[in-house]
């Protein structure tokens, strides 16, 4: 909004995402009364998970049938802020439509192909990071095994983040399937063997097993389980609804040699979960996101004042970039070759074998 008051361009908000744009719902955004919008966190705008394209049978015609609705809204450009579902409808819009929009990544999970960051993302890995840090006093006096659930439907960065910086001792993420017996109960044992007294195990919300250790190792659930989750308006799995911190605490309690090897060192066997879910979107947004989400609003402006349409802002290394839409909107994971694979793996052995009788 301040490149838009400083060139004389009026701004209007759209509520509940693309719910409000198909039926029309906005408000004024004056920025005398939104001067400091970016120290608060959420949005003022709501949101909504809307798909305007679902179950239409040429995606070319409810393009083109979108696009008219910039008339009854009464504006000449849109700027849409979201994550790939979001940012896909703008894409699609563009692509069979000529639609002059332009994107902004902002997705909690930073899964966003054509960007470094997303802004919202560090804020939320440190609320998660902090959560477990104070998990930890609990844990220690306890001597708990805590399981803790972190956002992350198929892209592992705010657990992987968020468990190194707080120095989680397991790590799960979707990316790489865990083996139950390998990766969680036979560290659990080194562990103890090792002479710790309590552990703390990040998992993210669509962390799942190898299906080999699926068949073999778990009691409480199956594939079947998994392939019968609820989808979103999107198609997307509801993979929080399965309750992965839960099922990891369901499956150690029926382990009784986990519990023997316990109890062989003197430590008490007591496994809890928590579920970070939406506490990891409170709060006000740390410095770095305030000023990115400022830098990405100053560069879409830009966009739009020059006509430069179906483009997304981008964060590339510290310097503000522009993708195509069509390639900022695809998906982004944590790959084999990322450092801070290899940063998880060794936190997880070393600590252990270091302190090995």
């Amino acid at each position: 909004m301040l490149k838009a008051y400083d060139s004389g361009v009026e701004c209007l908000g759209i509520l509940k995402g693309w719910k409000g744009f198909l039926e029309n719902l906005t408000i004024p955004l004056n920025i005398a009364e939104h001067d400091d919008l970016h120290t608060v966190g959420g949005t003022i705008l709501y949101t909504s998970r809307t798909n305007p394209f679902k179950g239409v049978s040429s995606k070319e015609e409810k393009a083109k049938e979108l696009t008219k609705k910039f008339n009854d809204l009464e504006i000449d450009a849109l700027i849409a802020i979201g994550g790939d579902d979001t940012l896909g409808v703008a894409d699609t819009m563009y692509k069979h439509a000529n639609a002059k929009v332009v994107g902004v990544p902002k997705t909690i999970d930073n899964d966003l192909k054509g960007t470094h960051y997303t802004f919202g993302f560090w804020s939320s890995t440190q609320l998660a990071s902090n959560a477990m840090d104070n998990l930890t006093t609990t844990a220690r006096s306890h001597q708990r095994v805590f399981v803790v659930e972190i956002m992350g439907r198929d892209a592992g960065f705010l657990t992987m983040y968020s468990g190194i910086s707080a120095g989680a001792d397991i790590i799960l993420i979707p990316e790489t399937p865990f083996d139950f017996e390998k990766d969680i109960v036979d560290i659990l044992k080194k562990r103890v063997n090792a002479g710790y007294k309590y552990h703390i195990i990040a998992t993210s919300e669509g962390a799942y097993p190898k299906l080999e250790s699926l068949n073999r190792d778990f009691k409480t659930i199956s594939k079947e389980t998994i392939d019968k989750l609820p989808k979103d308006t999107f198609g997307n799995p509801l993979l929080a609804k399965l309750g992965m911190s839960q099922i990891i605490i369901d499956e150690l309690n029926l382990r009784d040699d986990l519990k023997e090897e316990f109890q062989k060192n003197g430590v008490e066997f007591e496994c809890r979960s928590v579920v970070l879910g939406h506490t990891m979107r409170a709060g006000t947004p740390n410095s770095f996101d305030r000023i990115l989400g400022l830098r990405f609003g100053l560069a879409a402006m830009k966009l739009i004042l020059e006509g430069k349409f179906g483009n997304m802002v981008s964060l590339q290394g510290n310097k503000i970039k522009t993708v195509p839409l069509s390639e900022g909107v695809g998906k982004k994971y944590l790959t084999a070759d990322n450092d801070k694979m290899e940063l998880r793996d060794l936190l997880v052995k070393i600590r252990y074998l270091s302190k090995q009788k």
